[in-house]
């Protein structure tokens, strides 16, 4: 269903044909007409690192478009959107309340499908889908402060080639659609770090490691043995997750696409096949009424 309301034209299936494996689900919004086209976008996946939008927007808007931000959240907030520093997001995530800023998101939002984390530790086992990613940047471009607007979407507009822990994430968005573009990427079950001999070494923005940070992590730490039985939310917690996310054509297309693949597949491989999907999703839009 379009997301104006109106039924889009289904695109030649050949176009966004799924590799064998994959599970995927995508979005696409065009702003300037209001066609969209998707396939099971309300499906939920765990959200990664895509929480971390939720994480900025949350900071700013509990806080009120009259704070300035100090040096010390500047240094947190720009790697957690830029470079996808996880130090820096648990940071924050204990600070602001851990998963009611989820809570908070979901209302402020109206959001459908956003569950938070049944162990509250683990932000990145946030549920999200398709539908809710592309509302969440409906809102920060149209409906958000504009303070809050310049300051998420120019910052995802510098993410970097490599991520604080040295995974390359310029797949999806980055390598399928042409600049200018924004982004915010998500990723789970790869490990701490990539095969050595693979990691990506060009600069990334990282958080300095503060004595907040180490208590912030501790805390985590202790959350996630305390809650270790609690279940999550009927999720896939197994398979391989990694998302792409963002806008194209200065901010006039939103484009979602999660996706989960085997654990046997590598970091290069699901990379290459959610590009190819990110870029045959985009195309298919076009054509879309």
């Amino acid at each position: 269903m379009s997301m104006s309301g109106q039924a889009a034209a289904a695109p030649d299936p050949a176009e966004v044909d799924l590799p064998e494996g994959m599970t995927a689900s995508y979005l696409v919004l065009d702003r300037t007409t209001g066609a969209s086209w998707g396939m099971e976008e309300h499906k939920q996946y765990r959200s990664a690192s895509v929480v971390k939008l939720f994480i900025a927007l949350d900071y700013l808007e509990t806080r009120g478009p009259d704070h300035v931000v100090p040096p010390e959240d500047l240094a947190l907030l720009e790697p957690m959107l830029r470079s996808s520093d996880d130090d820096a997001a648990s940071t924050l995530w204990v600070r602001d309340g851990w998963e009611q800023i989820v809570v908070r998101t979901v209302a402020r939002l109206g959001l459908t499908d956003t569950e938070p984390p049944a162990q509250r530790g683990k932000w990145g086992y946030t549920a999200i889908s398709a539908a809710d990613v592309v509302r969440t940047y409906q809102y920060i471009l149209t409906e958000a402060h504009p303070k809050y607007r310049d300051f998420i979407m120019g910052n995802l507009r510098q993410a970097t080639r490599c991520a604080t822990d040295t995974f390359d994430q310029s797949f999806g968005i980055p390598s399928a659609l042409p600049r200018p573009w924004a982004v915010k990427q998500g990723w789970s079950g790869f490990g701490a770090a990539p095969t050595p001999g693979e990691e990506c070494v060009e600069p990334s923005r990282t958080a300095p490691v503060t004595r907040e940070m180490r208590a912030a992590a501790a805390a985590i730490d202790r959350e996630n043995k305390r809650q270790a039985a609690k279940a999550e939310p009927d999720i896939d917690l197994t398979s391989r997750a990694m998302h792409t996310t963002g806008t194209g054509r200065c901010d006039e297309k939103i484009v979602v696409v999660l996706t989960l693949e085997p654990t046997t597949l590598s970091w290069q491989d699901s990379a290459d096949r959610i590009t190819d999907l990110t870029e045959a999703v985009y195309k298919a839009d076009s054509d879309a009424v």
